[in-house]
């Protein structure tokens, strides 16, 4: 490597370390404004007060503690969830299209999830996450061994249109069930929908040992995926277990999408869109293409909330509808303006 090259590496590492560093910044903005707005105008005198003297008379002091903040915490760590393992399962998929969405992944946490208020008669959020959770593992390992029967194994095609059919049986079977049992449906709309309204802290202390976990896994699987974006063969001749390393990132990524699903409800759009975005800044690297993920996300899906939190006083639209007003027009003009870069 030549003195002229290493100089445009380390010039390109140091813009995009910055980048992150602009990042961090933009996070910590929107989770201001996660605190400080919504449908009851609160001032900033009375957040900075509730943050620094708590008065539990207060009811302005109750919505940021019991509320605003609790919310902010698990959109944070939702949106941080759903864009790594959006970016973790396009590359070990090398599809374009991969997300917890289209793999089976959300649809397997919803049919528990409205099973378990059908069947069980659960109506606490709190036991959702695990119900949530289980649905998402078992339906990733199903897509997972259906696309891998057949000489050729788990390939990135088969296991698209094995999670699209998965997709698309368990939805029919929730629907089914909602459109039966109306009680089920009034206790699941919202959660179905995607929502971080009603989200309390419990809610964020259940599930953030599987997101750390989900986290640090995908977070160092960068260079196994970066080997996978190359191909099998030159994965392999580069020394690299190929079902090993889909193994990882595919753990890596159910934990996460299973994990946030549970906490928020399935939410489209933001593992998908996401990552797109982050590879159009950073190149087909995936030790920055996750870094960016993680960061670019949470803004996505927090200001998402924040929108639909200010736009329909005294009420709220919920953040998957949000989401998906944003996430489709804006994916839509990235493929129309711009190739989608290699994975």
């Amino acid at each position: 490597m030549t003195a002229t090259t290493t100089a445009v590496h380390y010039r390109k590492g140091a813009a995009l370390a910055l980048g992150l560093l602009a990042l961090v910044v933009i996070v910590l903005a929107v989770a201001f404004f996660s605190i400080t707005q919504g449908a009851r105008p609160i001032t900033l005198d009375t957040v900075w007060t509730a943050l620094t003297a708590y008065d539990e008379t207060s009811t302005d002091h109750r919505i940021i503690w019991d509320l605003r903040l609790p919310r902010t915490v698990i959109g944070l760590a939702v949106g941080a969830a759903l864009g790594l393992s959006g970016a973790v399962l396009q590359g070990a998929t090398r599809n374009p299209l991969a997300d917890p969405s289209i793999l089976g992944i959300n649809a397997g946490a919803s049919l528990f999830v409205v099973l378990g208020v059908a069947v069980l008669g659960i109506s606490q959020l709190s036991l959702y996450v695990w119900l949530a959770f289980i649905g998402a593992g078992i339906a990733m390992l199903i897509v997972y061994a259906v696309a891998s029967l057949g000489r050729e194994g788990a390939s990135p095609i088969k296991l698209a249109l094995a999670g699209a059919a998965m997709t698309a049986a368990l939805q029919s079977v929730v629907n089914a069930i909602l459109l039966t049992s109306p009680r089920t449906l009034d206790e699941v709309r919202f959660w179905q929908v995607g929502s971080l309204a009603g989200r309390g802290m419990e809610i964020f202390v259940q599930v953030a040992p599987f997101l750390a976990i989900g986290m640090v896994l995908a977070l160092f699987s960068g260079r196994l995926l970066d080997g996978l974006s190359m191909g099998e063969d030159v994965a392999r001749s580069l020394g690299q277990n190929v079902g090993r390393s889909r193994a990882i990132a595919g753990l890596a990524a159910v934990i996460l999408a299973g994990a946030s699903t549970a906490a928020a409800g399935p939410i489209a759009f933001v593992g998908l869109t996401v990552p797109h975005v982050a590879r159009a800044i950073t190149g087909p690297n995936y030790r920055w293409i996750l870094p960016y993920s993680m960061l670019m996300a949470p803004i996505l899906l927090l200001g998402a909330d924040v929108i639909g939190r200010i736009i329909a006083p005294p009420g709220e639209v919920q953040v998957g509808i949000v989401t998906a007003f944003l996430g489709a027009p804006f994916f839509i003009m990235l493929v129309r303006r711009r190739k989608l870069a290699t994975l």
